[in-house]
């Protein structure tokens, strides 16, 4: 298994680092990533259900992953196209009746060193903290300057 921040994801989830444009990331851990940052809640949020989110910004959102990309004509049309790619990987899928609104297939998805992991602001998490006994945690977003608000 790969593994990121404080998350291991299966071997097929990524793209090999060769890959034209991959830049290393896929949009999936784009999405995660920003879910962890308070500063994007306005853009992006947890809601509702286990693993379930809302982009509350669509071109924001956009905005950020064709930064991250290089890819300064990224649009919601396009990013929601690469969304739906992931239905069939059963990463994720729509929520239906909700619009803009997903949710993550955690089942695919291995958690891993909870410790590491806000508890109480991350809903992608079932289980009790039973490692570290409630322990404050320490923040394990990466650091992405690339994406910080221009």
């Amino acid at each position: 298994m790969s593994v990121g921040c404080c998350i291991a994801f299966p071997d097929w989830a990524y793209k090999p680092e060769s890959s034209p444009g991959s830049r290393q990331i896929q949009l999936w851990h784009f999405i995660l990533e920003l879910l962890q940052k308070e500063e994007y809640q306005g853009v992006i949020a947890w809601q509702g259900d286990y693993g379930e989110f809302v982009i509350k910004d669509p071109d924001e959102v956009a905005r950020l992953w064709g930064l991250r990309k290089c890819k300064p004509h990224m649009n919601y049309d396009k990013l929601s196209r690469a969304l739906r790619y992931y239905y069939n990987k059963r990463i994720l899928h729509k929520t239906k009746g909700k619009r803009f609104t997903y949710k993550f297939n955690f089942s695919k998805v291995v958690l891993v060193n909870y410790p590491l992991l806000d508890m109480a602001s991350s809903p992608f998490l079932l289980a009790q903290n039973h490692f570290n006994g409630g322990a404050a945690t320490p923040d394990c977003s990466p650091v992405t300057p690339e994406v910080q608000r221009k």
